[in-house]
C-alpha cells in the first residue's frame, strides 16, 4: 500500500509506537477474553475455571483470533489505528484471509516459547516466583525486529503482510 501519488513505500512504524499498540491492545483483549469466557461459562454451567480447560482454551483462541482477524481485514485494530499503524500485504494487493489467518497463527509460537521456557525455570529452580516473569514472553516478537533490514515482525515476513507507519498520510489507498 502506497501514498497516492508516491512512489516509495509507507516507512515501518518505531519499535515504542508498536509497542504501546501492544499494550493498548493488551487492555482491550482483557474485554474479549472476559466476554467470550462469560458465554463460555454461561453456556456450559461451568463454576471453576479448570472445567472444560481445554475447550476454554479453544473458545478463548478463536475469539481472540476473530477479533484480531476481523479488525486486520480492515487493516486497522483501534489501538493500531490510535497509534496510526496499518496492516498492508506486502505486495501491495489487498490482504487475503489466509495472510490474516497465517498471521495470527504465527504470532503464538514466540510467547509460547517464551513461556515454556519461564515455567521450565519456575521448575527447575523451585521458585514458584519466577513465573512473574512470564510478562515478557510477548515480547520475543520483537527480537526479529533488530535482525530484519526493515524491522518487520518475523510473522510479517513469513505471512507476506507487513505494519506500516500512516502518521500524515490522508491520501493512503485502502482496500476496503
Amino acid at each position: 500500500m502506497q501514498q497516492k501519488g508516491s512512489e516509495f513505500p509507507l516507512p515501518t512504524p518505531g519499535r515504542l509506537r508498536r509497542f504501546a499498540a501492544m499494550m493498548y491492545e493488551a487492555v482491550l483483549l482483557f474485554g474479549v477474553v472476559f466476554l467470550a469466557s462469560l458465554l463460555f461459562d454461561t453456556l456450559t454451567q461451568s463454576r471453576h475455571a479448570l472445567s472444560f480447560r481445554h475447550a476454554r482454551q479453544l473458545v478463548l483462541f478463536l475469539a481472540i483470533g476473530a477479533y484480531f482477524i476481523l479488525s486486520w481485514r480492515r487493516g486497522q485494530t483501534l489501538p493500531m489505528k490510535t497509534w496510526h499503524i496499518r496492516l498492508v500485504a506486502a505486495d501491495g494487493q489487498p490482504l487475503r484471509w489466509s495472510q490474516l489467518l497465517l498471521r495470527y497463527v504465527l504470532v503464538w509460537p514466540l510467547p509460547l516459547a517464551g513461556a515454556a521456557l519461564v515455567f521450565g525455570l519456575a521448575h527447575l529452580t523451585g521458585y514458584a516466583s519466577t513465573d512473574m516473569f512470564i510478562v515478557f514472553a510477548p515480547f520475543l516478537l520483537f527480537i526479529p525486529t533488530w535482525l530484519d533490514p526493515q524491522k518487520q515482525f518475523l510473522h510479517d515476513r513469513i505471512a507476506g503482510t507487513r505494519l506500516v507507519d500512516t502518521r500524515d498520510r490522508p491520501n493512503m489507498v485502502s482496500h476496503d
